[in-house]
């Protein structure tokens, strides 16, 4: 069986579009593979810890492995499988303010193996931390709480207000040569305070003892010579 020169050419043509339909779906295919601009990489503060948080968004699903680098230092590595919501994985560091890490995604179906364009730079300021409240003690029931005014204990006698002085501390007698004495041999009125009148006195007190003597010797002697 001959092949005409019109099979020939309608086989040709067949081919043709067969190709130019594989190249197209190759094409396609290659647009909806793994790329790198579907990743993106952020620093952010979790509570008190830092984190570098890496999310892909590869529709096709293509298995990823994403390192993060800090210079030549491996911070870690995680594999992830996207979707066009968006797939994160987190990494733990505790980053310093201003400072530049490199995320490397490799994905071997889909031949990438390329960093994150610039990167990923953490922020001006750091995870702060919060100081932690220190709670204040209280004091528990068996543990009777201390009295303002200190109470003195049986074995120390509680001192007096006001000591009391002993007798060898008592104000000591004036002694005999204080006492003043009479000069002249005067009598003890002087001492006392009497008046210096005393004699003047004494001579009335005597004149009038020899007036009632004298009064009482007439009295009698008229009382006899009236009974003779």
């Amino acid at each position: 069986m001959s092949i005409t020169f019109r099979t020939a050419r309608t086989v040709r043509i067949l081919g043709v579009a067969s190709a130019s339909a594989a190249l197209a779906l190759g094409v396609a295919g290659n647009a909806f593979a793994c790329n790198i601009t579907e990743f993106s990489a952020v620093a952010k503060c979790d509570g008190e810890k830092g984190v570098i948080s890496v999310t892909d968004k590869d529709a096709s699903g293509t298995p990823a492995t994403v390192t993060v680098y800090l210079g030549e230092k491996v911070i870690g590595t995680q594999d992830v499988v996207g979707s066009r919501e968006g797939v994160t994985v987190d990494f733990s560091e505790d980053w310093a303010p201003n400072t530049t890490y490199r995320v490397r995604v490799q994905a071997e179906r889909a031949r990438l193996d390329q960093d994150i364009k610039g990167g990923v730079t953490t922020p001006g300021d750091a995870c702060k931390t919060e100081p932690t409240p220190t709670p204040t003690p209280t004091p528990s029931a068996s543990q009777p709480e201390e009295s303002a005014t200190p109470t003195p204990s049986a074995s120390e006698p509680e001192e007096s207000a006001t000591p009391t002085p002993s007798a060898d501390e008592s104000t000591p007698a004036a002694p005999a040569d204080s006492v003043p004495t009479p000069a002249g041999g005067s009598s003890n009125l002087a001492e006392t305070g009497a008046s210096s009148n005393t004699g003047v006195i004494a001579g009335i007190a005597a004149a009038l003892v020899v007036v009632g003597g004298g009064a009482v010797f007439f009295g009698l002697r008229r009382r006899g010579t009236s009974s003779n």
